[in-house]
C-alpha cells in the first residue's frame, strides 16, 4: 500500500520569521504507520519547497498513492483542502484524508466546502490513522468505515461522525520516524543550525478561552523523560540538529518529569551541542525559580512566556488565571537565571485602543524581556471566546486567521490603525533594543543570539514577509488607511457547521441552568440548616454551639 503525506503550501508572516519549520505530525504519523507494517511512506512538504498546484500535481501523478493523508490549521484549512482536490484529480483512485485540529472541530464546515475529502480524522491521529491504513489495505473501504472510531465523512448528503477515539494512552508507543524529513531545509534563523519540534507531553489541564488545545488533546499525557532524551540525542547525532523547541503547550507543568528529563540532557552532555526552547506559564517559572539554573544548564536558553495581556480585565476575560505582575516577576527570573524571554501579547479585540495598545508597550518595556511580539487576536471558530464574541465576528475567510490579520475591527479602530498600532510597537521596541541592548548586553552566546534574532526580524522586514505587510501593502503610518487584507468575503459558515453549533450553545446554556439551579438549591439548603441548627432570632446555646460547629479560632 503505497501512502503519501503532504504539507500544504501556506504561508503568513508569523512564526516563518524565525525559520523554517520541520512539520512534525509528519514524523509522528509516519513512525507509527511503520510500526504497525506499513513502509511505504513519502512526505512532500509542498509549504517549504513552495510547490504550487501543478508542480504538485506532477509530483502525486508519478507516484500514484493508494492513500493521501494532509493536515490543516485554521489558516491552511483552503490550502489542505486544494492539495485533497489535486488529488482527485490526479489519483482519483486514491482515498483523501484530512486531519488536524481545524478539521477536528469543523469536520462539517469542512465536508461542506470540501465534498471530494473522503474521510476526516478527528482528534489524535496515530491510531485513528492506524486503523483507517488497516480498513483500506485489507479491501474494507468504504464498506467498514463506520467501525472506525474518531472519523467523519460524507454518506450521500449526510455527514456522519463516528464515536470519537480514546487518546493515545502510551505515547512511548510512538516512535517518530524523523528520516521521512529532508533535515537540510530546516533551519533555525538566529543561529544558523537544524531545527527540531519534538513532543514531550500532550494536553494542558488549563482552560484558556481562546484556545483550542486543551480541546483537542483533552486530557494531559507526558511521556518518560529517558525515551524524549533519547529522541533529542538520535536527532543530534542522527540529524545534526542544533536546535529544538518542545512542541508542549506547557512542558513544565510536571515538575519533576521535566526536572528529570534535563537532567538526563546534562548527563548525556548533550547541552554543549544542541540549545533548546519551550512555551510555558508565567506561574511555572515563579514555582519553578530554584530550578532554573538547572534548565540552563540543560541547554534550555529560550522561553516564550503567554502574558497574553498588560491589562487584568483580559487576564481574566482570557481565562489565564494569573496575574500582570506575575508577567513581570517571571521575566525577572529567566533574566536572573540567563535564559532569553519572550513575551506574548494578544491585541485586537473589539475593545481594543490606541491606549491599550501603549499600555502593552509600556508594561514591555518595563517589563524587559529579550524579545516582545504582538499577536492579533485569532477567533478560532472552536474555543469558548469565540462563541462569546460571534456576533461580532465579520470575517470568515479562515485563510486570515494567521495570528497577524487583523481579524475582528475594534469599535474605536479601523483594521489598518490597529496593524499600524502594533507596528509602532515592533519599530520602538526593537530599535531601543537593537541600540541600547543587544550589541551591549552580555557577551559569547547570549550576545550572538540576540543578534541573531535581531537579524531574523531584519530579514523578514526587509523582505516584506513580516507580518504579511507585502500582501497587505502596509509600509508605515502613511498607509494605514489604504492597507488591504484581501478578505475573501464569500467566505461563509456552512448551515450544517451553524446548526451545530447551534445545538452546542443550546446545550452549553442548559448546563449553565442546571448548574445555576443547583448552586441556588445548595445555598437554600445551606441557609435552611443555618435556621435549623439556630441561624433564627434567638441565639442557640453556648454548649449546643460548640457542639455544632466546633471551637472558633483563637
Amino acid at each position: 500500500m503505497k501512502i503519501v503525506l503532504v504539507h500544504p503550501n501556506y504561508h503568513s508572516g508569523g512564526a516563518e520569521i524565525a525559520g523554517t519549520w520541520p512539520p512534525s505530525w509528519a514524523p509522528y504519523l509516519a513512525g507509527h504507520a511503520r510500526s504497525a507494517g506499513f513502509d511505504d511512506i513519502t512526505f512532500i512538504d509542498a509549504m517549504t519547497d513552495d510547490l504550487d498546484d501543478e508542480a504538485l500535481a506532477l509530483r502525486l501523478e508519478a507516484l500514484q498513492p493508494d492513500l493521501v493523508g494532509v493536515t490543516a490549521i485554521t489558516p491552511s484549512i483552503y490550502a489542505a483542502e486544494a492539495v485533497l482536490d489535486t488529488v482527485r484529480r490526479v489519483c482519483p483512485a486514491a482515498v483523501t484524508v484530512l486531519g488536524g485540529v481545524h478539521a477536528t472541530f469543523m469536520f462539517k464546515q469542512v465536508l461542506s466546502e470540501a465534498p471530494w475529502i473522503d474521510v476526516i480524522v478527528r482528534g489524535e491521529g496515530e491510531e485513528i490513522f492506524v486503523a483507517l491504513l488497516r480498513t483500506v489495505a485489507e479491501g474494507r473501504w468504504p464498506r467498514d468505515r463506520e467501525q472506525i472510531k474518531g472519523i467523519a465523512y460524507l454518506d450521500g448528503d449526510r455527514i456522519v461522525a463516528t464515536q470519537a477515539a480514546a487518546t493515545v494512552k502510551n505515547l512511548d508507543a510512538i516512535d517518530p520516524d524523523w528520516a521521512i524529513l529532508d533535515w537540510s531545509k530546516y533551519l533555525y534563523t538566529p543561529l544558523g543550525v537544524r531545527v527540531a519540534i519534538p513532543n514531550m507531553a500532550r494536553g494542558c489541564p488549563f482552560t484558556c478561552s481562546f484556545c483550542s488545545q486543551w480541546k483537542f488533546w483533552r486530557d494531559y499525557r507526558v511521556r518518560d523523560p529517558k525515551r524524549v532524551a533519547d529522541e533529542i540525542e538520535r536527532l543530534v547525532n542522527e540529524h545534526n540538529v542544533g536546535f529544538f523547541i518542545l512542541a508542549d503547550e506547557e512542558p513544565t507543568i510536571n515538575r519533576k518529569k521535566f526536572k528529570e528529563f534535563c537532567e538526563e540532557l546534562i548527563a548525556r552532555g548533550l547541552p554543549d551541542r544542541v540549545k533548546w526552547g519551550i512555551n510555558t506559564r508565567v506561574t511555572d517559572i515563579m514555582r519553578d525559580k530554584d530550578l532554573l539554573p538547572l534548565y540552563r544548564r540543560a541547554g534550555l536558553v529560550h522561553v516564550s512566556l503567554g502574558t497574553e495581556a498588560a491589562a487584568q480585565l483580559k487576564l481574566d476575560q482570557f481565562n489565564k488565571e494569573t496575574r500582570v505582575a506575575d508577567n513581570k516577576e517571571a521575566i525577572r527570573l529567566l533574566r536572573e537565571a540567563d535564559i532569553f524571554t519572550e513575551a506574548q501579547f494578544i491585541v485586537g479585540l473589539d475593545n481594543e485602543t490606541a491606549e491599550t495598545l501603549e499600555e502593552t508597550f509600556q508594561m514591555a518595556w518595563d517589563w524587559q524581556p529579550d524579545l516582545a511580539n504582538w499577536s492579533m487576536y485569532t477567533p478560532w471558530p472552536f474555543t469558548p471566546l469565540y462563541q462569546e464574541l460571534r456576533d461580532k465576528v465579520e470575517v470568515f475567510d479562515f485563510s486570515k486567521y494567521n495570528f497577524v490579520t487583523p481579524i475582528m475591527a475594534p469599535a474605536a479602530m479601523t483594521r489598518g490603525e490597529l496593524l499600524d498600532g502594533v507596528m509602532r510597537n515592533y519599530r520602538r521596541f526593537y530599535s531601543r533594543k537593537a541600540l541600547f541592548h543587544y550589541p551591549w548586553r552580555g557577551r559569547g552566546f547570549r550576545r550572538r543570539y540576540l543578534l541573531g534574532c535581531l537579524y531574523a526580524f531584519l530579514k523578514a522586514g526587509f523582505n516584506r514577509t513580516f507580518y504579511d505587510l507585502g500582501k497587505a501593502g502596509y509600509w508605515g503610518p502613511q498607509t494605514k488607511k489604504s492597507v488591504d487584507f484581501h478578505f475573501d468575503t464569500s467566505r461563509q459558515i456552512a448551515p450544517a457547521q451553524m446548526e451545530d453549533w447551534d445545538a452546542a450553545a443550546d446545550r452549553s446554556a442548559r448546563a449553565a441552568e442546571r448548574r445555576a439551579a443547583v448552586r441556588a438549591q445548595g445555598k437554600e439548603r445551606a441557609a435552611e440548616r443555618m435556621m435549623a441548627c439556630g441561624g433564627g432570632q434567638q441565639q442557640m446555646p453556648e454548649s449546643l454551639a460548640l457542639e455544632v460547629n466546633g471551637p472558633s479560632e483563637p
